[in-house]
């Protein structure tokens, strides 16, 4: 499985000023695998310490952080000899001791020849704990489940791929009847390394929908075994919400509809949780079309979306006939699942913060607004080829913006005020911006 996630990893390795390397993700999105991996094909050894229920590295840590004492440590957990020019330290579940994740700053001090990543599945939730965390003296990486072209490498469309970053239009669109249908499974199928695995060896709906499901029930177990007791059953209430929050046509969070009368302030804290595990994006408001669109946020108004869009489909109980047939008794829903997929490619192909825009009077609703260099940039989802446009053309005769982005199954056009990306290739807008 290729996860495009390597190629920073390779420039990390390659980095002069190296600082040790924590890889954020929601669990189940590939952090160990991806962590091992490149351990096997960029360096000589490999030294893999999982600190979960791990006496041995908790009285390891509790002593002085010397980093050769702890290494020495390290080389009779993990078995390796390990050395600093050829041996990656790949510590996982780094939240269950917290004074391995302080030694973070050691490492980078006074040994930062050593080669060292981190991850932890409920990690955000530890740092928010009071966890000691080494500021300024580690990276991030933050993998997500696979995107739309690790999805299609994985099925064996390497070409595909190839066809979509080159950027040639006349070609592409010759291919868009088979990015449709590759599309279409993906909204059923998703990210999730589990769930793509069985799709490749079985393809079988049926089985993907089962490992789903067994997902979303793991993510429930875990409420119950990291959260605190006191706001499990609102982190429940609240996650199992969400699609109905999308279905609706504002798809602005509302408090009352988990229940009535419920208020922002009795959730605030089962919703960071959620946040924080990364199985939860919030999506903030903004009221205004300057730059940085980040001073402009409402941070009253949001919507919420979740990892993937393979789990959303399952949680909505959405069939797979129903998305490849096209059914239109879930148009509406299908538009839910465009936008969530058009969220997960900008976050996994860009680093862009992402917004959404509303009129104050709530009329008009602009699904995502983003910068791009010095250009704020609105973005309209379109679940089908209907190319109609009202929000957005209110939008730009309010703010007068430069360039603006409708993203639909249409094929892609340069109008003299929009231009139209097709769905699949929404991931590299910046790209398309830059060559428009």
């Amino acid at each position: 499985m290729y996860r495009q996630a390597i190629k920073q990893l390779e420039e990390w390795k390659n980095t002069k000023d190296r600082m040790p390397l924590i890889i954020r993700g929601a669990r189940q999105v590939g952090k160990t695998w991806l962590m091992k991996e490149f351990g096997k094909n960029f360096y000589e050894k490999c030294a893999y310490i999982n600190f979960d229920d791990n006496e041995r590295m908790r009285k390891l840590f509790e002593g002085d952080l010397d980093i050769e004492r702890i290494v020495q440590g390290l080389k009779i957990e993990s078995g390796v000899n390990i050395e600093k020019e050829n041996t990656l330290i790949i510590f996982d579940e780094v939240q269950e001791i917290p004074s391995a994740l302080s030694s973070l700053k050691y490492f980078y001090e006074n040994a930062n020849e050593y080669h060292v990543v981190a991850a932890g599945s409920l990690l955000g939730v530890a740092l928010h704990q009071g966890t000691s965390f080494p500021v300024g003296k580690v990276e991030f990486l933050d993998l997500y489940p696979l995107n739309f072209k690790e999805f299609l490498i994985a099925l064996g469309e390497e070409e595909l791929v190839k066809l979509v970053d080159s950027n040639d239009f006349l070609l592409i669109s010759a291919f868009s009847n088979k990015l449709k249908d590759y599309l279409k499974q993906y909204y059923f199928i998703g990210g999730m390394p589990a769930v793509v695995t069985s799709y490749i060896q079985e393809k079988d709906f049926k089985k993907v929908r089962n490992i789903q499901n067994r997902l979303l029930e793991s993510y429930e177990q875990d409420f119950s075994k990291h959260a605190p007791n006191a706001i499990v059953p609102r982190i429940r209430q609240l996650w199992n919400n969400i699609p109905t929050q999308l279905a609706k046509e504002n798809k602005k969070f509302i408090y009352g509809l988990i229940k009535e009368g419920a208020r922002a302030r009795e959730y605030e804290l089962a919703l960071a949780w959620l946040i924080d595990c990364g199985l939860v994006y919030q999506i903030n408001r903004v009221n205004d079309c300057k730059i940085p669109l980040s001073a402009y946020q409402d941070f009253s108004a949001f919507k919420l979306y979740i990892l993937d869009i393979g789990l959303l489909a399952a949680m909505a109980k959405v069939d797979a006939m129903t998305l490849l047939e096209g059914d239109e008794i879930f148009v509406e829903f299908k538009g839910a699942l465009t936008e969530q997929f058009v969220l997960e490619e900008l976050k996994a192909n860009t680093s862009i913060p992402i917004f959404y825009w509303s009129s104050d009077k709530g009329i008009a609703e602009l699904d995502y607004i983003v910068q791009i260099g010095r250009n704020n940039i609105p973005i309209e989802v379109k679940a089908n080829e209907n190319l109609m446009a009202k929000s957005l053309k209110s939008f730009v005769a309010k703010y007068n913006t430069k360039i603006n982005v409708r993203t639909s199954m249409a094929d892609y056009r340069k109008e003299e005020w929009l231009i139209n990306i097709p769905l699949y290739m929404i991931g590299n807008i910046e790209k398309i911006i830059e060559l428009s």
